[in-house]
């Protein structure tokens, strides 16, 4: 006969399972947001002129599938240990963040206002991380690969811009 004990871990067990699909839901849907409305932009892109070491287009989406999932994985890490809090906060506005870059670079083509946006995004990734360094060494180890490859897409946009104005 099961005790209510161990039926209490279970659910629990479970719970947190399913906050690992809300954190890859919430991530997706920040993807997802960010692709509404540029579809196609492979093109686009390709016909700006681009600095020295600009990547292919084909590698956005592989390098962002890697991403999205450890910036979900970070922030369900951080969840686990303390909640909705600060640190959860960070992360979500981070998201949000990110989910208006894209339209912004390639749906709008505003490079320098997305220059701005991204400039404020990598603020807020580093606040994030600050945040997470305090609840989760794991969780802030995963969103630096994150924190890297924005800076990086910062460097490259603010070089776009400069070569397309």
């Amino acid at each position: 006969m099961e005790t209510t004990q161990s039926a209490g871990r279970r659910t629990a067990g479970v719970r947190k399972w399913w906050a690992l699909l809300g954190f890859g839901a919430a991530t997706f849907a920040a993807a997802a947001i960010g692709g509404l409305g540029v579809r196609g932009t492979s093109a686009e892109y390709q016909s700006l002129e681009q600095p020295a070491g600009a990547p292919p287009s084909w590698l956005f989406g592989p390098v962002w599938t890697v991403l999205y999932a450890l910036i979900a994985i970070a922030g369900w890490l951080v969840w686990r240990r303390v909640g909705f809090g600060p640190a959860i906060g960070a992360w979500v506005a981070q998201l949000v963040l990110n989910a208006i870059w894209t339209p912004l670079f390639f749906g709008a083509g505003r490079y320098g206002l997305a220059f701005a946006e991204i400039v404020v995004m990598w603020l807020a990734i580093g606040v994030t991380v600050a945040l997470f360094r305090r609840v989760s060494r794991p969780a802030t180890l995963l969103m630096l690969p994150y924190w890297a490859w924005v800076t990086f897409a910062a460097a490259l946009n603010f070089a776009i811009w400069r070569l397309n104005s």
